[in-house]
């Protein structure tokens, strides 16, 4: 071959071509080119475009290799599956040495049912990086499970969308381990895989009947979904418990190789569906674990002694929309944002009432909270706590995280609703430093906010604790745990096992809430203030957090730093002396405060908050920008609407300068305050925008409030002989 330019001329192999001729050729395709190349002539004509183009100048780059892994997964998605390996293929050609790549062509020939391959890609994928565990996770459930789905009949006819994974080794029995989950599947098909189908990477190891169930009415399961379902006693009734039922005994019938005994498990929503299996129970349930349950909606989730949490927001409309059809894809979406500010977006939002403009009539669970504002027949129906009672064989672990901000109520209801109801039968608790569901993933650090609390917490306890519990109950293998109680002690950052919960050790403990905002073991004089105030502005209120930031969830605040809270005027902070030694508190604690108004309406927040020394250095994992220094740890905090204080059922206003009892009651913990810190507690009336905000003039319906409602009060927190505020707690010797 040989060239010479002359002029406007070229000549190449004999052919004389213009100079734009050549222009044409020489460049490659930009990437926006190349992958219209793909949708245009198909992946097999982008290849070959690809392959001229390294040929002609092998240090050609045609696209990045995150971009063409998004347009694989879009064709994916489709479910134009041959496009998607072709495009993977392309890719994995492309960056030889990315494990990635090899995942998403794995992923590709799974879904085809080409399962050799896919091991073979998802085991090049882990030999490349070895801390792959999604690769490692494919590889060995391709190996070892197969899937199946079926629809279940229930007792009325409907039919319950079911997947199996089972292992493929037959020559011995396995229990079942189910789940049922109002969330999707995920994965639908028989060759889609989860790369998780267990509590934990050890149950799968282990070798179960793995099962996933989408519930009534949801995804592809035929029926009316109704949240919460009410439990209904009788043969003939249909709930959660009778589905669970007639889909066990389904199993059965229908599924080789269990050995007769079933396990459920489930994580927040799948963790109520567990729970409510526990009523007339089908007797091969034999070990149930229902984690962060939801046990009552007027105190979890979505409300809070009648407070509504505003940051299930976005949230709301995941269960607030039935769907039309049988479908694998969700059918709902985010109410648009104009800002990510959360403070400013719900301070423009207004009240309540605007929010109608996001959710509208088909939103049927936001109709039920503005229709349903008290604690009404509506919520005590779907309160399952009443209805755990007559278990016979199943034995129960309820798990739950110090930092869930989802559902606290339900992990401690449900363990003691369980062991008050049930006298005799196996039920223990774990607790530990973990937010919603944090026990499903290990991480080293172990971190919660700003605080260090070790290293592989999640792990030990999947291997120490959560895989032993099924393996005993299920398989008849290892030990029974032998505590009534695991905690996490989140001031001395360590494990503590105990016989009863709380222990019977501990001891009463109040502290009193003083004048010059002083908190003590001792009762208050006559001789001081008989009381503090401060000005609630519901158009002013105080901020639940420092970051500026729109969650869908919330998380972070319930062990943020808040000194950003002391220093509002609106914000009492009781606080201690200097601890002279360390001071464990367990257990339950109530508020018992007495409070007077200048309105007809308040809420009350009371924290209980670790006070670190002026001179506490930082860790070697603390955050970059965070001092540890005087930080404000807080250890636990709930908030109640006031008119409830005298019954959620039937709500009543405050009488403007008269003095009244506010009862509240705050969720457990285990937490040492160690010698040298204090202990302070604060109390305020708004917390936004983690909690709506409270007109302050009492309305029948807060859903329903105008503009012109919401006006300032001035709020007592009283601190005398005859009117004592205390936090009552209880502490270990």
């Amino acid at each position: 071959m040989w060239t010479c330019r002359c002029g406007v001329l070229v000549v190449l192999c004999g052919a004389i071509l213009p100079l734009s001729a050549l222009a044409q050729q020489d460049p490659p395709p930009t990437q926006d080119a190349f992958f219209e190349i793909i949708h245009t002539q198909g992946a097999v004509a982008a290849t070959e475009t690809f392959r001229r183009a390294k040929q002609a100048a092998p240090d050609t780059v045609l696209f990045a290799e995150l971009a063409l892994n998004r347009v694989g997964y879009e064709y994916l998605g489709r479910g134009e599956v041959d496009e998607a390996i072709e495009i993977f293929r392309l890719n994995v050609e492309a960056y030889p040495d990315a494990f990635n790549t090899y995942d998403s062509l794995g992923e590709a020939y799974m879904v085809k049912g080409e399962i050799a391959l896919a091991v073979a890609n998802y085991e090049k994928s882990v030999e490349l990086n070895p801390e792959n565990d999604v690769g490692r996770r494919y590889a060995f459930l391709l190996r070892n499970y197969t899937k199946q789905e079926y629809r279940i009949p229930m007792r009325d006819g409907v039919t319950l969308f079911t997947q199996v994974y089972a292992p493929r080794d037959g020559s011995r029995t396995y229990p079942i381990l189910m789940i049922r989950s109002p969330y999707g599947m995920r994965r639908y098909g028989s060759t889609n895989y989860r790369n998780t189908i267990g509590p934990n990477e050890l149950c799968v190891q282990d070798g179960y009947i793995f099962v996933w169930q989408d519930v009534r009415g949801r995804y592809m399961s035929e029926g009316e979904y109704v949240n919460v379902r009410p439990h209904v006693r009788g043969d003939d009734a249909i709930d959660e418990s009778s589905d669970t039922y007639d889909t066990i005994e389904w199993l059965l019938a229908n599924v080789e190789n269990h050995n007769g005994k079933v396990g459920m498990w489930g994580i927040s929503y799948p963790g109520f569906y567990t729970s409510a299996a526990l009523p007339e129970a089908h007797p091969a349930l034999v070990a149930a674990s229902p984690q962060a349950p939801i046990a009552d909606w007027f105190f979890d989730d979505f409300r809070h002694h009648g407070a509504l949490m505003l940051n299930y927001f976005r949230f709301e409309r995941v269960i607030g929309f039935r769907r039309d059809t049988l479908t694998t894809r969700p059918w709902w979406s985010d109410p648009p944002l104009h800002t990510r500010d959360g403070y400013k977006f719900f301070m423009d939002l207004g009240p309540l009432r605007n929010a109608a403009n996001y959710f509208g009539e088909r939103d049927f669970f936001w109709q039920h909270l503005v229709e349903h504002p008290n604690y009404d027949a509506f919520w005590q129906a779907r309160n399952i706590l009443p209805h755990l009672k007559g278990l016979q064989g199943t034995a129960v672990m309820t798990v739950g995280g110090w930092y869930d901000a989802e559902d606290l109520y339900g992990t401690f209801n449900t363990y003691r609703a369980l062991e008050r109801q049930n006298p005799g039968i196996f039920n223990i608790m774990v607790i530990g430093p973990w937010r919603h569901g944090g026990w499903t993933y290990d991480r080293s650090p172990h971190m919660f906010g700003d605080i260090y609390f070790g290293d592989n917490i999640s792990g030990w306890y999947q291997r120490a604790v959560e895989a032993p519990f099924f393996r005993h109950f299920l398989k008849g293998e290892g030990e029974a745990p032998d505590y009534e109680a695991l905690t996490f002690d989140t001031g001395r950052h360590e494990w503590r096992e105990f016989q009863t919960w709380p222990p019977v050790e501990a001891e009463t403990l109040r502290f009193h809430f003083r004048a010059e905002e002083g908190l003590t073991t001792q009762p208050p004089t006559a001789d001081e203030a008989a009381y503090t105030e401060y000005v609630s502005d519901p158009n002013e209120p105080v901020p639940a957090r420092n970051a500026i930031r729109f969650a869908r969830m919330p998380r972070a605040y319930m062990n943020e730093d808040q000194r950003m809270a002391e220093r509002r005027p609106d914000v009492i902070a009781f606080q201690t002396e200097i601890l002279e030694e360390d001071l464990t508190l367990v257990g339950d604690m109530v508020a018992h405060l007495q409070v007077s108004t200048t309105g007809t309406a308040a809420d009350w927040v009371v924290k209980l908050i670790d006070v670190f020394p002026d001179d506490e250095p930082n860790g070697e994992h603390t955050p970059r920008g965070v001092r540890m220094s005087s930080y404000q740890l807080m250890v636990r905090s709930e908030v109640i609407r006031g008119r409830f204080r005298n019954s959620y059922e039937h709500p009543e206003p405050f009488v403007p300068g008269e003095v009244t009892t506010v009862t509240l009651p705050l969720q457990d913990v285990l937490h040492t305050f160690k010698k040298g810190h204090r202990v302070m507690v604060q109390v305020q009336s708004t917390w936004f925008p983690l909690v709506d905000r409270n007109p302050q003039r009492y309305l029948d319906n807060i859903f329903l409030a105008d503009e012109a409602d919401f006006i300032k009060a001035t709020h007592r927190v009283y601190h005398s002989p005859a009117r004592d505020s205390y936090l009552e707690v209880r502490t270990l010797p």
